[in-house]
Formats: C-alpha cells, structure tokens, sequence
C-alpha cells in the first residue's frame, strides 16, 4: 500500500495488463474532486496522498448499503449477513464478543 504516489508508482501497483494511463488519471480526477485524496504539484508531476480514511470510506460504503439494499435497518442487514456467510466457531464467539461488548457499553451511557 502507498502511503504517497506519482501516477507511475499507482500503475506500477496493478497487475498486467495495466490500466491505460488515462484510465487511472480520470479515477485519481474523480476521487480528487470528493476529496478521498489530495495532491501536491512537485514540478510538472502532481503526488497523491489520502485524505479520507480507509475506515471513514468503507463505514460511509456500508451505511449506504443498508440504505438502499435493507431498507435502512440494520437488523435486517445483520440478519443477511449472519445468515449468508460461513462463520467458523472462532468467528461466530468473536462476533458474540463485540455484540456484548457493545451492548454493556449502551447500558452503562
């Protein structure tokens, strides 16, 4: 992962067949203009940076999801969820963790 990179250093990040140049220069464009990422001119090149953190991005992603696929209810997007992915034991008590981890804080506010 880069924490700073000139559009060559991002392509070089791909696999072949990379993505034409300009293929990656209209997405850097786009996420610049929602300020996901930055930029700093040095020279004739500009260095891209992130603003927006990985965690910010992917809460906003899921919010939405729920939104729009689970008529905002997170119950419901829970409920697909838990119902529709192969948890192993160690994950199912991981899960039950946070969930009560969760759930003394509420009481304890």
């Amino acid at each position: 992962m880069l924490e700073k990179g000139f559009m060559k250093d991002i392509v070089e990040k791909y696999p072949e067949p990379r993505p034409a140049y300009t293929t990656i220069s209209t997405l850097l464009k786009r996420m610049t203009d929602k300020d996901y990422i930055g930029f700093e001119r040095l020279g004739r090149d500009k260095q891209y940076y992130p603003i927006l953190k990985k965690n910010d991005y992917f809460s906003k992603q899921v919010n939405g999801m729920i939104q729009h696929f689970f008529n905002d209810s997170k119950a419901q997007f829970a409920s697909f969820f838990t119902k529709n992915a192969d948890f192993s034991m160690e994950e199912m008590q991981e899960l039950q963790d946070l969930l009560k981890e969760k759930m003394t804080k509420k009481k304890n506010k």
